[in-house]
């Protein structure tokens, strides 16, 4: 039965036992098989429906059990679009692609985005992407048990901002997962929640520049008292396909 995690709506604690772990943990590895196939899929003149289209085909073939959220592929100009949807555009040489998706393990969902690029970048481009990509490793290297959401968030704006792009970081640095892809806790400039063990949330800040290009990272981790467990293996070194 295809089924997306908007449809079981219920109830889940911010706190996840082994058992529901260990089913986003699987989601999160055939997100990454997923990514791998369509690394070698994309090409210029393809459109974003064609790649949404396969991503979504691919998760299928690996058992998911539906997909967490309508999958995100824009390019170009419409990476500016955090929640873009796939469209008929043309992906052309020099564009941005962000991808962001998540599949559906015994319930449970996963979710991870990455930006790659077609061909090649200017240099703002490439400054952008790094920034992003600072950013969401301090994001990740911030959380702990005990550690307030709000100064989470704050760390990886704080490295936005003070390369300049501090308006163009235009949501939440992440949120919780589980049966919904959305859940509590929020990482955000609100939030005075607090990181537990046994947490699963995501980082996920990105720039969003008006008229040119956005991107964003993403990956869904585990809090543990020893660290975090990074469910998403996928690369996040610049991508130029």
């Amino acid at each position: 039965m295809r089924y997306t995690a908007s449809e079981a709506k219920k109830e889940t604690p911010m706190v996840k036992n082994p058992d529901e772990l260990l089913c986003i943990i699987k989601a999160s590895a055939m997100g990454d098989k997923v990514f791998e196939h369509i690394l070698g899929f994309i090409r210029p003149g393809m459109t974003e429906k064609t790649v949404a289209d396969e991503i979504e085909r691919t998760f299928d073939s690996l058992g998911s059990e539906g997909l967490s959220f309508p999958t995100i592929c824009v390019s170009g100009v419409n990476t500016t679009l955090p929640h873009g949807e796939p469209s008929d555009k043309v992906i052309e040489e020099g564009d941005f692609i962000t991808i962001d998706m998540g599949g559906i393990v015994g319930g449970y969902c996963g979710d991870m985005t990455r930006t790659v690029a077609v061909g090649g970048v200017s240099e703002e481009q490439a400054v952008v992407y790094e920034t992003v990509l600072a950013s969401q490793l301090a994001g990740l290297e911030a959380l702990a048990p005990g550690v307030r959401c709000f100064d989470v968030d704050k760390i990886c704006r704080d490295i936005i901002a003070d390369a300049g792009y501090g308006e163009f970081f235009i949501h939440g640095t992440g949120h919780g997962v589980g049966r919904e892809v959305h859940e509590s806790p929020t990482l955000n400039t609100k939030s005075d929640e607090v990181l537990e063990e046994n947490m699963p949330v995501t980082v996920e800040p990105g720039i969003y520049i008006p008229d040119k290009f956005g991107v964003r990272i993403e990956d869904l981790a585990i809090i543990t008292g020893f660290g975090i467990i990074n469910t998403n293996r996928s690369p996040k070194e610049l991508i130029i396909l």
